[in-house]
């Protein structure tokens, strides 16, 4: 197999669509986790993640930030192992920070593997956590006598993993016809305390629900469905009734289009059921369902869902439009979507694993961060782990839905919660900057209404010219000057804290913001031009050696910090150019020293570095 990943790939549809949507709450982090029958091996487990980054080095990806949209690039970051130490699914992406967008860490039993959904899909997760596991297992038992084993075909290449089947599979023509999608039933609970996620798990034994479900001449994913949508409704009231319960169900593509890929490959229908209009025994809800499923799940369909999706990224208008934008605007369409479906249920299938290797794996689990409600289902032999997961101060609906199993011949066993005390609270950082920033708008008010008191008393008292009215004036402008200097920090300090990730973008914020600041201290002190004579070419100069030495200090390669430097460089040498030919500058030559340095650095960067500097512009630039 060969092993040499891109440089940089574009994010496909289903990625484009996470990166805009994830939030603190809604992390959009999946969990699938293997349970051994003995305690984990730290070093062997970091030793089998280093083989199987190797197996599939598409892994090794960090998120960058484009003008049109963002894309992951290859990294020299290794994933580093430890012991479980946050609540299950938090956030993996950081805006910013240079960091994987996957995670594997050990509690006890358990090897957990936490993904950010940009990099990858279940079947992807699944594959690499099948890899792992294998991967550990045979260095911590081949002295046992287990032989070696290949889980990836040979002639499986990483450029068959890396390929972006939405876009290989997309017809324009099936992209015209969308369908409007009613409103669901929204569920509406008291969420728990700081919105934690709540996890529930059980399993069931994979041969009594599978045979219960040929009895009834369904499949597995169709019975689960039927329990699902009448748990729901039992917690409904008559009036809530008007609308459907739809549930969200993820469909692997994988089994209508031939696709290796370890990218999204995915889409979703949307089974439904209006209670309260006719017939809503089991029986009939479940005869429902499947002939949803029928119809559904066809070839045909599935293109034509897939290309509905797809069409809107390729719109011609757009496409062009800038990368923030189109993340608001697909946030917004996310939530506003979030209206269509009352919860998710997604059936990952089995596992399988060699007889040689299952016997020393209790089981596999999954789950997935929420801002509903999801139930994840994943089996391995005998066993079917049920993980149900919400941030509702409830477990009423699961409670419904394995009452429902157990009058359908199902029995399912509990599986006690078992997560470690988190090392920090989530919310400490922000804590701490919103107690600060309180701090800092308390000094401000106290400073501004001193300073106008003061102001006012002194105007008053004006006539008399005596030199205590100087005095006090004197003190109010120093207040209300004082004030606007906080505020100047507090603005300062705010940029390096929410870019703290990112010390190369952090140094350009500031650049920007000490220039807009200076400016306007020097409009609000009378107009000496000491800012635009000194401050901005100076700033400018400034920053650019910091990010040079920032560059050299940190051994960071080409690729990132290559945009901060053009950023710079042209900020530095147009800026004061367009300052000199203005001519409202008093001292020139400061202006025209900084302009003509940062061009003659641009000219080096092109000349010397102008691969790179190719490759950052393509990359910054794709649409």
């Amino acid at each position: 197999m060969e092993k040499k990943s891109k440089y940089w790939r574009r994010l496909d549809n289903a990625a484009k669509l996470f990166t805009a949507a994830s939030t603190k709450r809604d992390t959009r982090v999946f969990r699938f986790y293997c349970e051994l029958k003995e305690e984990v091996r730290p070093e062997v487990l970091q030793q089998a993640v280093e083989r199987a980054v190797g197996t599939y080095p598409l892994f090794l990806s960090v998120m960058r930030k484009g003008m049109f949209w963002n894309y992951l690039e290859r990294s020299e970051l290794r994933p580093v192992v430890r012991a479980e130490y946050k609540e299950p699914c938090s956030r993996l992406y950081f805006k910013d920070k240079n960091a994987l967008l996957f995670e594997v860490t050990y509690y006890k039993n358990r090897i957990n593997f936490e993904a950010f959904h940009v990099l990858t899909d279940g079947t992807g997760a699944i594959a690499f956590l099948r890899e792992l596991v294998s991967d550990y297992l045979y260095l911590a038992y081949q002295e046992e006598g287990l032989a070696p084993i290949t889980l990836v075909p040979d002639d499986v290449t990483v450029q068959d993993h890396e390929v972006d089947s939405f876009t290989k599979y997309y017809s324009p023509e099936l992209g015209k016809r969308k369908q409007a999608k009613p409103q669901a039933h929204v569920l509406k609970r008291v969420r728990r305390e700081n919105g934690q996620l709540q996890v529930g798990e059980r399993e069931v034994s994979v041969k009594n629900i599978v045979e219960r479900s040929r009895e009834l001449g369904v499949s597995v994913s169709v019975f689960i469905t039927t329990a699902l949508l009448l748990a729901i409704h039992e917690e409904m009231t008559k009036v809530q009734e008007r609308y459907p319960v739809v549930l969200m169900v993820p469909v692997n593509l994988r089994n209508f289009f031939s696709s290796e890929s370890m990218l999204n490959f995915f889409n979703w229908i949307l089974p439904k059921h209006k209670f309260g209009r006719g017939d809503d025994s089991f029986e009939a809800v479940l005869t429902e369902v499947r002939q949803y499923f029928k119809e559904e799940l066809t070839q045909e369909k599935m293109a034509q869902r897939m290309s509905e999706l797809i069409s809107l990224e390729v719109h011609p208008v757009l496409r062009f439009a800038p990368a923030d934008l189109k993340n608001l605007c697909i946030h917004a369409g996310a939530k506003f979507s979030e209206r269509e479906s009352t919860a998710v249920f997604s059936n990952m299938g089995p596992i399988v694993l060699p007889d040689s290797y299952a016997s020393y794996i209790e089981r596999f689990g999954c789950f997935t961060s929420t801002p509903k409600l999801e139930l994840c289902v994943i089996s391995f032999r005998d066993k079917m782990s049920f993980g149900f997961t919400s941030r509702f101060d409830t477990d009423n609906i699961q409670r419904n839905f394995y009452r429902i199993l157990e009058e359908q011949k199902v029995a399912s066993g509990v599986i006690e919660p078992d997560f470690p005390e988190p090392e920090v609270p989530s919310n400490l950082e922000m804590t701490v900057y919103k107690s600060y920033t309180l701090a800092c708008l308390a000094l401000v008010l106290f400073m501004a209404i001193v300073g106008v008191n003061l102001h006012g008393q002194a105007v008053a008292g004006a006539a008399d010219k005596t030199a205590a009215t100087a005095k006090v004036m004197t003190v109010a402008r120093a207040l209300l000057f004082a004030a606007g200097g906080v505020a100047s920090m507090w603005v300062a300090s705010s940029i390096g804290f929410f870019k703290r990730h990112n010390l190369f973008k952090n140094a350009v914020w500031q650049l920007v913001v000490v220039s807009v600041a200076s400016v306007i201290w020097d409009f609000v002190t009378g107009w000496h031009g000491w800012s635009v004579d000194y401050v901005i070419p100076g700033v400018s100069a400034a920053v650019l050696l910091t990010l040079i030495v920032l560059a050299r200090v940190q051994r960071r390669m080409p690729r990132e910090y290559m945009f901060y430097f053009m950023f710079t460089a042209c900020y530095g040498m147009v800026l004061p150019f367009i300052l000199v030919m203005t001519g409202i500058l008093h001292m020139t030559w400061v202006c025209m020293i900084c302009s003509a340095s940062c061009l003659l650095f641009l000219v080096w960067l092109i000349s010397f570095k102008g691969r790179e500097f190719r490759e950052e512009m393509q990359k910054k630039f794709h649409v």
